[in-house]
């Protein structure tokens, strides 16, 4: 009888061996994934010029991207929770694939907006699941879960532009069909590695009403950390886009050019993202060491705005920069993470949504005001917004205090 006890009790090392593929495959899928972001960059000048296309309506690929991205977060969710992180994560992978693939084969730039548009739904079902998959599933605890998915969010974003710039330099469509071909590499990763979900679990979540899911991101709201951290990441995502959308148009450079530029860029966002953070962190704490890199972002944009027409400043500010958002990407997730006592995915869905609204206007924005004063406002314009998210973090002050106690208890 006792043998039997023992022989049906599963074993914990498998177990732990098993959360641990799971882990690293999102891991790796991620990496892939965020390549997306930076093989399409090196390419938006050669768009505009090939397809006889406004910078402003070559931004709308991050615009229609990051809108959809907002408006489907909100549903991921309850999306994950009836099919199961797996199924969620290979759901989004697939629509990568395909509308990515479309978009190179596409030769209007307004039905690239639009796939583009499509390939933000699947962006937005893999990148909420598969945070929330990484933190359930580490054994380290939330804060290194974190640091290591801005890691491959670093990594990808790193890796991307020299990917895109070569194949860029072929075609500008080079870029498109190879995001489809590394998100078919991404799907074998999450397929093979991936542990599939419990019935038990799905059945467990399938009798949880569909009602109380969809309106659980709004619930999320009363919790005025989420609101305050979200509206500062959608106004610290003005400055974010107009660096990765509009910087290519003046920086006088080719794909391969542009492409190696944000090499520095994304190479110094994943190491400041995982080794410079968490010490910041340590050290300052997680609230003042995002103002500050906030602040100095800020500085950075008004100097590319005040110096525009002069090439060298413009590469050197937005390889520096990538140090900046590599350390507040990390402070900034993790303090959602902490900040309120709900789950995590409901905790991303929400944050997400209004951090994307900034990701969404800021590029067509900066686009237009170039057209209608000159290319030097956007850089100011965007700095303006992230010194206003910095006033916004210091004003609510007192409903995010309790992120840095949290974070010490751990």
């Amino acid at each position: 009888m006792e043998s039997n006890i023992i022989q049906s009790t599963p074993n914990p090392v498998k177990i732990e061996d098993r959360r641990s593929k799971a882990v690293w495959a999102v891991f790796f899928a991620c990496i892939i994934a965020f390549m997306g972001l930076g093989l399409v960059d090196p390419i938006l000048p050669a768009i505009a010029n090939q397809l006889k296309a406004s910078p402003s309506e070559v931004t709308l690929l991050f615009t229609s991207y990051n809108a959809v991205m907002a408006v489907a977060m909100l549903i991921t969710g309850a999306i994950s929770t009836r099919l199961g992180t797996k199924i969620t994560l290979l759901a989004g992978v697939v629509i990568i694939a395909l509308f990515s693939t479309l978009g190179g084969l596409s030769g209007n730039v307004w039905s690239i907006v639009g796939l583009r548009g499509c390939w933000g739904l699947g962006n937005a079902l893999f990148v909420a699941t598969a945070l929330t998959a990484i933190v359930t599933l580490s054994k380290n605890g939330t804060a290194k879960a974190v640091i290591l998915y801005e890691a491959a969010i670093g990594l990808g974003i790193s890796v991307g532009p020299l990917l895109g710039g070569e194949l860029g330099s072929i075609s500008w469509r080079g870029p498109f069909i190879g995001v489809g071909v590394l998100m078919v590499l991404a799907f074998v990763f999450l397929i093979t590695l991936m542990p599939n979900s419990k019935k038990q679990h799905m059945k467990t979540t399938i009798s949880k009403p569909l009602s109380s899911s969809l309106l659980d991101p709004f619930r999320a709201m009363k919790h005025r950390s989420i609101v305050v951290f979200g509206i500062a990441a959608c106004l610290y995502n003005f400055g974010f886009f107009t660096l990765l959308a509009y910087a290519p148009f003046v920086m006088g450079l080719d794909a391969h050019g542009i492409g190696y530029v944000f090499i520095g860029w994304g190479v110094l966002l994943a190491f400041t993202s995982v080794y410079m953070a968490p010490k910041l962190q340590q050290k300052f704490g997680t609230v003042n060491s995002m103002c500050m890199m906030l602040t100095v972002f800020a500085l950075v944009l008004l100097i590319m705005g005040i110096w525009t027409s002069t090439q060298w400043v413009i590469i050197a500010a937005v390889i520096f920069a990538g140090a900046l958002l590599g350390n507040n990407n990390t402070l900034i997730t993790t303090a959602v993470m902490k900040a309120a006592p709900i789950e995590h995915s409901t905790a991303s869905a929400a944050y997400s949504f209004l951090r994307f609204i900034g990701g969404a206007i800021s590029p067509f924005l900066a686009g237009k005001l170039a057209e209608w004063f000159s290319p030097h406002i956007p850089f100011i314009v965007g700095g303006g917004f992230v010194l206003i998210s910095v006033i916004f973090v210091l004003t609510n002050r007192h409903h995010v205090k309790h992120v840095d106690s949290v974070e010490a208890s751990h």
